[in-house]
């Protein structure tokens, strides 16, 4: 893999939008594929230590050593969210282009299958590239590969049991649908 190409390994997934685009979160922007990585500082140290020297390495090529003031590499104290906190940091990647979602043994999943989801654990490549536009100067992450690894805590309110909430309705003739 090129200095730009990173592989973060056993990592939170979050926010995913694998299979259809969605809008980013300030509702504004263009549809994209889209996840977020959140990563332990303690058991991900290495994969967050290959990110800070990628993006030391964007800045010093791409933005000519001058530190822009957003990154995609966060520090997950900045979200009261399931999954996030002080000992946890986070990347957010999008792109235009639906990035290869597989499975443990590689094979291609869809959304059909129900994994990876929000709360499960993965392995990914991102790519970073500098941005200099109208819309600012940042450093980015472009999501290229998920892998699913294996389950963990759903986010959220989860799944919901149908039969704990209703009940079920006698057969009527008069006023059914």
């Amino acid at each position: 893999m090129d200095t730009y190409n990173v592989k973060l390994e056993n990592v939170r997934l979050s926010f995913p939008s694998l299979f259809r685009p969605t809008k980013g979160p300030d509702g504004n922007s263009k549809e994209a594929y889209a996840a977020t990585f959140i990563m332990d500082k303690t058991g991900n140290a290495k994969d967050i230590e290959r990110l800070r020297k990628a993006i030391d390495e964007v800045v010093r090529v791409e933005a000519k050593g001058k530190r822009p003031g957003k990154v995609c590499l966060r520090d997950g104290a900045e979200k009261d969210l399931d999954g996030y906190g002080p000992g946890v940091m986070f990347l957010s990647a999008r792109s235009a282009k639906r990035p290869h979602v597989v499975n443990r043994d590689l094979t291609p999943l869809t959304e059909d299958d129900g994994i990876p989801y929000a709360g499960c654990y993965v392995t990914c490549t991102v790519r970073l590239w500098y941005q200099d536009n109208q819309f600012g100067k940042r450093v980015n992450a472009s999501l290229r590969t998920v892998q699913f690894v294996r389950k963990g805590e759903p986010f959220g309110e989860g799944e919901i049991d149908v039969t704990k909430e209703l009940t079920a309705l006698p057969d009527e003739d008069e006023g059914a649908i």
